[in-house]
């Protein structure tokens, strides 16, 4: 049985996997290979109901956080010693079944309280020092020699077993890579992964961080289920998914639907970002006009180049109802830069990774798994609000 990532599994559904990486050097590097865990292989122990429960603890987590639908299949193998914190133990969480079964291992508090998810390789480090661990970092995920790898800024985490780190992988002046690292008390085993609070529901965390304050809209206000989207311009599934929205969920659901629209441009797309601040410009110029223009972007993705963006842009705000020389001068001034990042920071804060990732009153879905996952979210909500 091949071994995936769980991110490789469910948060690059539909699209390229380096297309869909927010850490692109690194996701590069993981869809190259398998994923096979470098350090000690954890002795066979006894299951308990005590471990059972966090099992199940551990697999309703997964599917809140990272949105994978009830429909499919997810299980766990036993428990073991993980060799890498005294206090952790190790299995192996699964998702789908036969021949598109994929695993990845996992480590979790004795408590049951944290999560980490093995991505990659648990990396084995010989000396101390942020030096070996860059390199280590870079033998392990493939990283070509091109890009540079640094590691640091350690400080305590939320458990006493790890330190929590940054791992920045730059390629000349395109922008910085970062990925969270985790270094073992022992500074021996070193993980790239959050570090995950399951005693935190994912849904509440994302409904307090989520803002929908002066953000572009369609649908009523108070409409009783709010969808927000944080999306690429320049994505293809992001194009997917706004088509999808657009043309078949709010028809279908009318009023009892708003959807709220975050932009969330990518480093590795060289015209998103500025099409980003375009469409932040539509919203501040004229309001209605902001999801034509998001759509006309969206449809026309294949025809624009970083050669042909501005006038693309300006064409298609014309087309949108903007003022042709007042949009140029508030693209030209990147007026609305700020905006663009506060929902750049804000989808750091919720752990976004992928485009596009959705949030149905809180609740995760990433990518397009399947239009009746959409409709089944959105269902049950009302449901519970009934």
């Amino acid at each position: 049985m091949k071994r995936k990532l769980l991110v490789q599994q469910w948060l690059a559904i539909g699209g390229v996997l380096v297309a869909g990486c927010l850490g692109a050097a690194i996701c590069w590097a993981q869809a190259q290979s398998t994923t096979q865990s470098t350090a000690r292989k954890p002795a066979v122990g006894t299951q308990t109901p005590a471990a059972d429960a966090v099992q199940g603890k551990v697999l309703e987590y997964l599917r809140t956080r990272f949105g994978v639908p009830e429909s499919t299949k997810m299980s766990m193998g036993p428990l073991h010693p993980s060799g890498v914190a005294p206090s952790f133990r190790q299995g192996t969480f699964s998702v789908g079944e036969g021949a598109s079964q994929h695993s990845q291992d996992v480590l979790i508090s004795g408590d049951g309280r944290y999560l980490i998810l093995v991505n990659g390789s648990i990396i084995e480090l010989h000396q101390s020092g942020t030096t070996e661990m860059a390199q280590r970092v870079r033998e392990a995920f493939k990283i070509p020699a091109n890009k540079k790898v640094s590691v640091g800024g350690f400080r305590n985490s939320a458990s006493a077993e790890f330190q929590q780190g940054t791992l920045t992988v730059t390629d000349g002046d395109a922008p910085k890579q970062e990925a969270t690292v985790l270094l073992a008390r022992d500074g021996k085993h070193a993980i790239v992964s959050e570090l995950y609070n399951m005693a935190v529901d994912p849904r509440q965390q994302a409904l307090r961080i989520i803002s929908t304050h002066d953000e572009p809209f369609q649908g009523p206000a108070q409409a009783p289920v709010t969808i927000v989207e944080y999306a690429d311009l320049e994505c293809p599934m992001c194009a997917r998914v706004h088509d999808f929205l657009e043309t078949k969920l709010v028809p279908r659901y009318g009023d009892k639907v708003r959807l709220v629209f975050k932009e969330y441009p990518l480093p590795m797309h060289d015209w998103s970002r500025t099409a980003a601040v375009a469409c932040q410009c539509a919203y501040e110029l004229n309001p209605p006009s902001y999801v034509p223009l998001r759509s006309l972007i969206f449809r026309n993705q294949q025809m624009i180049n970083i050669a042909n963006l501005r006038e693309t842009l300006l064409n298609f705000g014309e087309q949108a109802g903007l003022e042709r020389a007042k949009l140029a001068g508030c693209i030209d001034a990147q007026a609305t830069q700020a905006r663009v990042q506060r929902d750049v920071d804000e989808g750091k804060r919720l752990m976004v990774d992928r485009t596009p990732t959705v949030f149905i009153n809180g609740r995760m879905i990433v990518g397009l798994p399947s239009e009746d996952a959409y409709y089944q979210t959105v269902d049950e909500i009302l449901r519970s609000n009934k």
